[in-house]
């Protein structure tokens, strides 16, 4: 089993990864257009929600990081990533590259979120 520390840096280097290049510094080009896509939102909605969500999920990977409360961090991390392969799904599914394979992958994080939880130090 690796260490309970390498499996938080892990977890927490993807939610930052997703958060600071991918939304925040807009290294993920295709996102813009899938948060467009969720009514309400549209073109100017995506550009404030989208790096408001990429602090968001800055901010998660720090906590799961930190291990403080873990349980709660992987909760709120599994309805995070829940809620946003839903709604990506629904409106914006077209625009996914590999709708299964973000599923899959979220699963794994998901999976690893939990063990990380699990572990005491």
């Amino acid at each position: 089993m690796p260490p309970l520390l390498l499996i938080r840096l892990v977890v927490a280097a993807v939610w930052i990864y997703e958060g600071l290049w991918c939304k925040i510094l807009g290294g993920a080009r295709g996102q813009p257009g899938i948060v467009a896509a969720v009514p309400g939102l549209g073109p100017d909605g995506a550009r404030w929600f989208l790096p408001a969500l990429g602090y968001a999920e800055c901010l998660l990977g720090a906590w799961l990081l930190s291990g403080w409360q873990p349980w709660w961090a992987a909760l709120l991390s599994t309805l995070a990533l829940a809620a946003m392969n839903t709604v990506g799904l629904t409106y914006a599914r077209q625009q996914i590259h590999d709708p299964a394979g973000m599923v899959l992958k979220n699963l794994v994080l998901v999976v690893l979120t939990w063990v990380a939880a699990a572990l005491r130090p």
